[in-house]
């Protein structure tokens, strides 16, 4: 039997995104860099940097695709604080809380599920658009993720979340991260989904500010269709086939 929905209370936020970030973005086919998360692990595991090759050509390899996940040397974690002449940092970093220490997303990622904590994205409008690259929600379930939360989806990005258990949550309306005004060092519960899941309700997010006040956000749910609730609540599209097979 699928186990029960998972809480998700008491989450972080991993990264907070801006607009059109693609499916490149989240999980880049490009050059392997050195100083990032991947290249320190090929190093230790024997590979110079001149056999370093591609993401794209170590698909095959999940330690290497989890370490390169949201580590586009382009991506833009908002979370940072801008540069002196307002432009923003790049590369795929972030910043752990409640320490306040500057990291690899990979491993402030690493660092949660140590701690047991669970991490959300937050992002503006399309986010995962570009090519259906299947890494891009691998890669987001691998490091803890349990959650995004965006202006709107891609179509094809939000059901390969699904397929990985990650919950696709819309903001209504107007909201964003930037008008609810989310910095990064809150935490954040989702409620809604104790009792069930039904396609498109509306769930809320509970901001919990460092300043002690709290701030209640409605969201939709995007998960779409029945069949979708079925395989998030299996823990993803592969359980939810293996089940049916074992029951068959």
């Amino acid at each position: 039997m699928p186990a029960a929905a998972p809480e998700v209370r008491g989450a972080r936020a991993l990264a907070l995104f801006g607009d059109s970030i693609t499916t490149d973005h989240i999980s880049p086919a490009g050059s392997i860099q050195a100083s990032g998360p991947a290249g320190k692990w090929l190093i230790e595991h024997g590979v110079q940097k001149a056999d370093f090759n591609s993401f794209g050509a170590r698909r095959g390899n999940h330690e290497v695709m989890m370490r390169g996940t949201f580590a586009n040397v382009r991506i833009r974690n908002l979370m940072l604080p801008a540069k002196a002449d307002g432009s923003r940092v790049e590369g795929g970093l972030t910043i752990h809380q409640p320490s306040g220490e500057g990291m690899s997303i990979f491993d402030a990622a690493m660092r949660y599920i140590g701690e047991n904590v669970p991490t959300m994205i937050f992002a503006g409008e399309e986010y995962g658009t570009g090519s259906s690259r299947d890494w891009a929600a691998k890669g987001t379930q691998l490091l803890g993720v349990k959650a995004v939360v965006a202006r709107s989806f891609e179509r094809i990005h939000r059901s390969n979340l699904v397929g990985m258990s990650v919950l696709p949550l819309q903001f209504i309306g107007c909201d964003s991260f930037d008008s609810l005004g989310i910095k990064g060092d809150e935490t954040f519960d989702i409620l809604g989904l104790e009792n069930g899941i039904e396609p498109q309700q509306q769930v809320a997010l509970v901001i919990r500010r460092a300043d002690g006040s709290a701030q209640n956000v409605p969201l939709l749910l995007r998960i779409d269709t029945p069949i979708e609730v079925d395989y998030y609540n299996n823990g993803g599209i592969l359980p939810y086939v293996l089940r049916q097979l074992l029951t068959a």
